[in-house]
């Protein structure tokens, strides 16, 4: 199967491109989180809509293997419509995640506000490729570094472009290719030596100001430890035109 996942009903069959860094039977992060939104945005609402929030909490590490979904709307609105939705492998729950819509409608902003901020690095044209063999998930995905390097000390910005599909027959929409690279933010700030440290996250909060544009999502990432085994890796998120919005993970930090 060349995508990470097909769907069959509320019946998910995983292929082996879902796996992550940490261990080869387990899910990278960005996989599921592109799933449930793509099982967010297949929810009809009563207006146009467009996702402005998703947060995704890992319950217990998702194995390659088949999963179930379950959705719930639990505000329906003019204005706003907050899904839920469930991943459950063998009956058990892997991921919990809610995924706020907004009503999509033009607004004309005074003339002294500005909308968005413009990009501070260079575009993804001008990136240096970065060869994903960390994950057989990162292996379907483009990342081109503008600052640092993946998975490299230090904090970096890199533009991440997926390649493979996610869902069978299913086009990536723009907030499923956000949500699979803002789930790379801890790679993308690492302070530690992954070889030696563990910072895997346990959740993973993605806001929209705007839907973005464009085949590639920058992710400008920075990471900040406590002494007592968390921290956080925060992104600025940003298109060919500008930032349109943030990333959060709440990480487990321990050695290897």
């Amino acid at each position: 199967m060349e995508a990470v996942f097909r769907v069959e009903g509320n019946r998910v069959v995983t292929s082996e491109h879902a796996a992550g860094p940490w261990d080869p039977s387990m899910q990278h992060g960005g996989a599921p989180s592109s799933l449930i939104v793509w099982a967010a945005e297949q929810i009809p609402s009563s207006q146009p809509m467009h996702v402005a929030r998703l947060t995704v909490d890992l319950m217990r590490p998702v194995p390659v293997a088949p999963l179930t979904i379950e959705t719930e709307v639990v505000r329906e609105g003019r204005k706003i419509q907050l899904c839920a939705v469930r991943l459950l492998a063998n009956g058990v729950e892997v991921v919990r995640a809610t995924v706020l819509k907004v009503r999509t409608q033009a607004v004309t902003l005074p003339g002294d506000v500005v909308p968005e901020m413009p990009i501070d690095v260079p575009g993804p044209e001008a990136g240096r490729e970065e060869p994903q063999t960390s994950s057989s998930f990162l292996g379907g995905v483009s990342l081109r570094a503008v600052k640092g390097g993946f998975l490299k000390l230090g904090s970096a910005a890199i533009w991440f472009r997926p390649e493979r599909p996610i869902v069978e027959g299913a086009p990536i929409s723009q907030a499923m290719r956000t949500a699979l690279a803002a789930d790379c933010s801890n790679g993308v700030a690492a302070v530690l030596d992954f070889s030696r440290w563990s910072f895997i996250n346990a959740d993973l909060t993605v806001t929209f100001a705007r839907p973005p544009v464009g085949d590639w999502i920058l992710l400008n990432s920075e990471m900040t430890l406590g002494a007592d085994g968390a921290g956080l890796a925060v992104s600025r998120l940003g298109d060919v035109q500008g930032y349109f919005g943030q990333a959060i993970q709440c990480l487990v930090v321990e050695p290897r």
